[in-house]
């Protein structure tokens, strides 16, 4: 199968390459770093097609969808993505307004474009790559929390689109904890518990994705982190969370 994946030239994109690789299956790796997507590609045993743009960009990610349009594309995964830290009040407006338009606005635009020719062929799997965050408010990092519920949510939806339709084309979302991977860097934060492996949850939500399993969680503590939540008051959660990611702070 044909793959395209977004944010492919580090972390858990990047992993998933390599996975997939191994899979014999077809690559076409996107990101915004061409020295790191060439490193990458010398590092798999099959051949795979290499594509330098910021996604950040409404009109590079159509242009994105239009360039690969005849590859008939079997599995989209929308990796691509960052973080943002800090007190909302005075986090870099710009930055996540960058955050906003890659998180959100790419990840809705590929999905759409990519779905409707998957539904024609009545055939495909998209996963969207969306963060254990997803679930509540993150104080410190309340944008970036935001925008993963986004990511959570309209994937979630289109899966009950697609099961009411019959449809044999599948959608998941990925839901991981900390993720030992270049996040915290860009974020500027430094993780409050031992991260997972970048390689465990690459393989760990490709197997689950071809099982149509809808929210994928890496990691059984993670699980459990996300079934007692629910149990939690917001108010109480929000304290919670606050004094987790104050001690982020580097």
């Amino acid at each position: 199968m044909k793959v395209l994946i977004t944010g492919a030239s580090s972390g858990i994109g990047m992993e998933m390459a390599k996975y997939l690789d191994t899979l014999n299956h077809d690559l076409i790796l996107v990101a915004r770093q061409k020295d790191k997507l060439i490193n990458l590609k010398e590092q798999l045993t099959r051949k795979a097609k290499i594509i330098t743009v910021d996604l950040a960009d409404e009109d590079a990610c159509l242009q994105l969808y239009q360039a690969v349009t005849d590859e008939k594309i079997d599995i989209l995964i929308n990796c691509a993505g960052f973080g943002v830290y800090g007190e909302f009040a005075y986090t870099d407006l710009r930055k996540e307004l960058d955050m906003i338009d890659i998180n959100i606005k790419a990840t809705h635009i590929l999905t759409k474009l990519f779905l409707k020719d998957m539904k024609k062929r009545n055939k495909g799997y998209i996963l969207n790559v969306s963060s254990l965050a997803a679930f509540q408010a993150g104080p410190l990092m309340a944008s970036y929390y935001a925008t993963k519920a986004y990511v959570l949510r309209m994937t979630t939806a289109i899966y009950e689109e697609l099961r009411r339709n019959k449809s044999q084309v599948k959608i998941s979302v990925l839901c991981p904890g900390p993720v030992a991977t270049g996040f915290n860097d860009v974020a500027r934060i430094k993780f409050s518990q031992k991260p997972m492996m970048g390689q465990f949850v690459a393989k760990y939500a490709i197997n689950q994705m071809f099982k149509d399993k809808l929210i994928i969680i890496p990691g059984f503590k993670f699980k459990l982190c996300y079934f007692f939540t629910r149990f939690i008051s917001i108010k109480k959660l929000l304290k919670i969370n606050y004094n987790i990611q104050r001690k982020k702070r580097l």
